[in-house]
Formats: C-alpha cells, sequence, structure tokens
C-alpha cells in the first residue's frame, strides 16, 4: 500500500475522475497521486473537447482548470452546466478572487488555488464527493410552504418544479433551510461546506447565496426567503 492510501483510507472506492489540465506533468503527477489514493483517473488537455469529454463520460468529479487551449474553464464550465450536474472542482491563480468569484458563478462547486498541494486537492475531492453521495437514511426533508428541500434524492421542488442548482448550491440551501430561523455565520457555512476556515475574505458564501437568491426567486413566494443579518451572516426565512 502507498503512503497515500494508507493516510488516506479509500472510503469512496473506484469514484471516477476526469482531469482537465493542458500541463502535462501536473496532470500525470496528479493523476497518479489520486490513483494511488483509489480513484479512477481520465485526463483531457484541451478546454475545446472538454464539455463532449464531461458528457461522454460522465465523471463522478472533474478537476477542471481555469487557462485552458481552445476554450477556457469558465467557458466549460457554463456549456456543461445545463446538461451535467456532477461536482466541478476549479484549479485557479492563486489570490485571483476575481476568477474565484466568476468560476462560483458559472457553476463551479468549489476552487482551489494553483499551485495546490496533492494532499489538499484530494481532500477538497473527497469532500465534494461525500457531499454528493447524500446520507443513507430516507425522508430527510424540510418543506417551507411550496418549497421541498429532499436531502435523500438531493433535489429542490417548487410545487412540481425542480430546480436547477449545483452541489454545492443544494448544500448550502439544505443547510439554511434546515436550520431555518437560525442565523448562520459565514464562518460557520465555510467551515461546513468547504472543510476550511474562513479568512475573512473568501467571497464563496456570497457568490452562492446571491445564486440560490435567483433561483428561488423565480417564484414570487420564496423571493426573499433568504435574508441578509448584518454583521452575522444568513437566515433562512420559515416565513416571508
Amino acid at each position: 500500500m502507498t503512503a497515500a492510501a494508507q493516510e488516506y483510507p479509500v472510503s469512496m472506492p473506484e469514484a471516477r475522475l476526469l482531469i482537465v489540465e493542458d500541463d502535462e506533468r501536473l496532470a500525470t503527477l496528479t493523476s497518479e497521486y489520486l490513483t494511488q489514493s483509489g480513484f479512477e483517473v481520465a485526463m483531457e488537455s484541451r478546454g475545446d473537447r472538454a464539455v463532449d469529454r464531461i458528457l461522454a463520460d460522465d465523471p463522478d468529479l472533474v478537476v477542471l482548470d481555469l487557462m485552458l487551449p481552445g476554450e477556457d474553464g469558465l467557458s466549460v464550465c457554463r456549456r456543461v452546466r445545463p446538461q451535467w450536474s456532477g461536482p466541478i472542482l476549479m484549479l485557479t491563480a492563486r489570490g485571483d478572487e476575481i476568477d474565484q468569484v466568476l468560476g462560483l458563478e458559472m457553476g463551479a462547486d468549489d476552487y482551489v488555488a494553483k499551485p495546490v498541494s496533492p494532499r489538499l486537492l484530494l481532500a477538497r475531492i473527497r469532500a465534494l464527493l461525500r457531499r454528493k453521495q447524500g446520507p443513507e437514511d430516507d425522508g430527510e426533508k424540510v418543506i417551507v410552504g411550496s418549497l421541498v428541500v429532499d436531502r435523500t434524492t438531493r433535489e429542490a421542488r417548487i410545487d412540481d418544479a425542480v430546480l436547477e442548482m449545483t452541489s454545492a448550491e443544494f448544500d448550502l440551501l439544505w443547510l439554511l433551510a434546515s436550520n431555518a430561523g437560525k442565523p448562520l455565520s459565514r464562518e460557520e457555512l465555510i467551515r461546513e461546506l468547504r472543510g476550511i476556515e474562513y479568512d475573512g475574505l473568501d467571497r464563496s458564501m456570497d457568490v452562492r447565496v446571491s445564486q440560490l437568491r435567483r433561483k428561488l426567486a423565480q417564484d414570487p413566494r420564496h423571493k426573499d426567503r433568504i435574508k441578509t443579518v448584518r454583521g452575522v451572516g444568513y437566515q433562512f426565512a420559515p416565513e416571508t
């Protein structure tokens, strides 16, 4: 058994990953590390082939570089999202907040800044896959009027219409809705959903809240469902 496999016991055997990265050496080293950690890994080097590759392979998770030949990662993310709902972990330049925010707005579930350590990348991949799997027990729902958030099926519905959202957006909606009436700080949201400590600058939760508000606002009954609590964070309103 390799050192990587010993340190990170495999909890999701044979999950299939697609790495979209044009740096051949980096992609190969990353692929080898993740393979040793128990994953089945495929690679794609061009952005203009990425959408078709994702749809054809239907991997459990995509690691998507921002800068790619043929088509950039933001465009790939935007184009694939209407047809594919799996987790996307975007690789961005270190400290480039604009690209990180844009990535989330285009539908990425999380991001890490390059250069990224293999251990951190592995931890983020495992966290996203655990959330994708969902709970083992059945019947976990939050019902607020016409809005139903079902953690078993990982669907949110208004009446009979399913809201299209990314895995990360669903996780945020579930966390807020299951704590309806309780303000949750950015620190709590980031720690729970991204598995890291809030550095005071991370805007990922603000972006996701904004996306959720737009989707809930498709029905006027839920337009003001998520409220900003000044100096604290956000609160899901059981009544509006």
